[in-house]
């Protein structure tokens, strides 16, 4: 099992809970009421996307060049 890094960018939304994206990963949207839970909900929406592109014989993102579906292994950048 191979792993490959994602990048994502996780901001506070006004009326509370978190948001993520992913400029390497077209599509990757995730919502959650904490930060932990939402880079949690952003890495599986990174693997079901894989899985998808794989399922259908499709490229991966460029983000995800070779990374088998089964785990993403996505670091997050804290300012502090």
């Amino acid at each position: 099992m191979a792993e490959r890094f994602a990048y994502i960018k996780v901001k506070p939304l006004e009326e509370g809970g978190y948001l993520a994206t992913s400029d390497s990963i077209p599509g990757l949207v995730a919502q959650g009421r904490t930060y932990a839970e939402t880079v949690e909900i952003a890495t599986d929406v990174a693997r079901k996307i894989a899985e998808s592109c794989i399922e259908h014989g499709d490229p991966l993102p460029e983000g995800l060049d070779s990374v088998p579906p089964e785990r993403i292994a996505i670091p997050v950048a804290i300012n502090e």
